[in-house]
């Protein structure tokens, strides 16, 4: 019987030297082996490693790219003294986990207060440099790439590797915001009157131009209408001429005819001639006046 609780007492012994001798790196992480407060050893590959029990003690560390998301956007004062906000995150790694361990104590918060730091640092410069327009549009890219390599010349003393820097959102402050809305607004009003007024002096151009032309289109047609008229006139004037040639007392007859109507339109014409005008000539003698055509 005692050998048998002598037994027991060794495998739970050999149990427990067993348990607080292993410990388990997955491959996510990194593991730091201290004994009495000194680092003996770094295991950086996954796997169960051994450690000698009651004098040394293990830490891990996250292998893992890790984010930090800034709670609020940070100001920021571009090349023309303007106040900006702004909102970024920041991907970054740990590189040298005894370096780490030294600057930090293995803690990730005063890690990551430290990154923000140089993070901002590097954005403050940058951002100094630009103007808002460029912050907002087309040089984002290459401040965020200088703000990484900034970065990553002070990050080493940390043990981390900044892998990436981005602008989440860049905003004014509220009271710069309605300035810069009520601006572009009057801006904005400015162009449109502007417009407005191009668009109705080119109205009155084209207006102008049509009456223009339209005058030149009636005063065409009136050259060609006069000019038909006219060439008609003579045609007539012609045939007249022609048809009244073959028989001058016919055509005498026809104007004195013509003369009489003319002269005599309304009741109340009075005319005082010499009976012996040749104008009573048809007059006195309408049936013997005319002779017959050769």
């Amino acid at each position: 019987m005692q050998k048998l609780i002598s037994t027991a007492v060794v495998l739970l012994l050999a149990l427990f030297l067993v348990n607080v001798s292993l410990f388990t790196v997955n491959q996510a992480q990194y593991a730091m082996v201290f004994q009495f407060g000194e680092i003996v050893r770094v295991v950086k590959e996954p796997g169960i490693q051994f450690k000698v029990p009651l004098t040394q003690s293990v830490k891990l560390f996250e292998k893992r790219v890790q984010t930090i998301d800034a709670e609020a956007p940070d100001p920021f004062n571009t090349k023309e003294k303007k106040n900006v906000l702004v909102d970024s995150f920041i991907k970054w790694r740990v590189s040298d986990v005894v370096q780490f361990y030294k600057s930090t104590g293995g803690d990730n918060q005063v890690a990551e207060m430290r990154i923000r730091q140089i993070v901002n640092s590097g954005l403050r410069d940058e951002i100094g440099n630009v103007t808002v327009y460029e912050v907002i549009t087309g040089k984002r890219d290459s401040i965020m790439s200088e703000v990484r390599k900034k970065v990553n010349m002070e990050s080493p003393k940390l043990g981390v590797e900044v892998l990436d820097v981005r602008l989440k959102r860049v905003d004014f402050p509220q009271n710069i915001s309605t300035a810069v809305y009520e601006r572009m607004n009057a801006e904005r009003k400015r162009v449109a009157n502007e417009l407005r007024s191009e668009g109705a002096a080119e109205a009155e151009r084209i207006k102008a131009d049509a009456d223009r032309q339209r005058e030149v289109i009636i005063a065409e047609a009136y050259k060609k209408a006069q000019e038909v008229k006219g060439e008609g006139d003579a045609k007539a004037a012609k045939i007249y001429a022609s048809a009244f040639s073959k028989n001058p007392e016919f055509y005498s007859f026809y104007k004195s005819m013509e003369a009489y109507q003319n002269s005599f339109k309304n009741k109340s014409d009075v005319i005082v001639l010499d009976p012996s005008s040749d104008f009573f000539k048809y007059l006195k003698n309408p049936s013997g006046a005319l002779k017959p055509a050769k």
